[in-house]
């Protein structure tokens, strides 16, 4: 069994990431506003560095089977940042599924696994849409 060692620096770096999530939420609901969004990006860049260390970062973003996402999430980053947050939106998302597709299963696992949104997970209609989101990643 592996354990996860929870250091200060991910602390941080999970606290980062889930404020990333959260301006960029408040971005899109505010009518995409530029700066949540570009507020958002940096933070959420900045925690996924910090907890799982700028080396395996860059290697993340590096794998070949992850350029095209890293491409698209890189171009979508400047164009939030440039003033065109609705285009830039749109290509962060489709990075932000390319890249991390391969999390999907492990994450589906573990929001099961949450008090409350467990059981809304258990239901048959959602649970179709996870097996379908694995099926789709097998192929």
């Amino acid at each position: 069994m592996v354990s996860f060692e929870m250091n200060d620096r991910k602390k941080i770096g999970l606290g980062l990431t889930g404020f990333g999530i959260f301006f960029s939420f408040l971005g899109i609901i505010f009518f995409f506003d530029k700066g949540l969004l570009a507020m958002g990006n940096i933070l959420f860049f900045s925690g996924v560095t910090l907890t799982i260390g700028l080396k395996s970062t860059m290697q993340f973003f590096m794998k070949r089977q992850n350029f095209k996402g890293t491409i698209s999430f890189g171009i979508g980053f400047f164009l939030v940042v440039i003033g065109w947050p609705i285009f830039g939106m749109i290509l962060e998302s489709y990075g932000f599924i390319v890249l991390f597709s391969g999390f999907w299963p492990t994450l589906a696992v573990f929001m099961q696994k949450i008090p409350i949104l467990g059981w809304l997970f258990q239901q048959p209609y959602i649970r179709s849409v996870f097996r379908l989101a694995i099926l789709v990643k097998l192929e």
